[in-house]
């Protein structure tokens, strides 16, 4: 019974505490195609995880992509009165799936990195830019429609 209770408590905290951790929900545009952005920073530290989902090549629905990013911030510059900047990076994994020569739906694994520069303002909204090299493995052959994106994003924080 004390086993049942203290994993109960320590669920309860656990939920507290991710509950409390400062989030932002929002999109982003790249040469990937279009994502949906979601980010939870991990403790209430400048760190954060960053997941996506996205369609690739424009609004394709036969070629999607979900990554995932830990992301360091590396410094917070004061370089204005009012708002944040950052600048962070991180690696991260992917999954996408994308159609062949042959017009098969092939599942393709990578990694990829990110490095990027962001500005929150003094209202929950934050722009950010940022660059990410990606290598992607399936159907034998590595991804070959080039390992690098660049990304604009707008998220909401609240």
């Amino acid at each position: 019974m004390k086993k049942t209770l203290l994993i109960i408590a320590a669920t309860l905290v656990f939920a507290a505490l991710a509950g409390a951790q400062p989030k932002s929900l929002g999109g982003r545009i790249g040469n990937y195609g279009v994502d949906v952005s979601y980010e939870n920073y991990v403790f209430g530290g400048p760190h954060f995880l960053e997941f996506e989902l996205g369609l690739d090549d424009g609004f394709s629905t036969n070629a999607f992509h979900v990554d995932g990013i830990y992301n360091f911030m590396i410094a917070q510059p004061d370089w204005t009165p009012s708002g944040s900047w950052g600048f962070y990076c991180g690696p991260g994994a992917s999954v996408a799936v994308w159609e062949n020569a042959a017009e098969e739906n092939v599942v393709y694994v990578g990694v990829l990195g990110n490095v990027g520069l962001e500005y929150t303002f003094d209202f929950p909204l934050s722009l950010s830019v940022d660059f990410r090299p990606r290598l992607m493995f399936g159907d034998g052959k590595v991804r070959d429609n080039g390992p690098f994106t660049m990304g604009i994003g707008v998220r909401y924080a609240f």
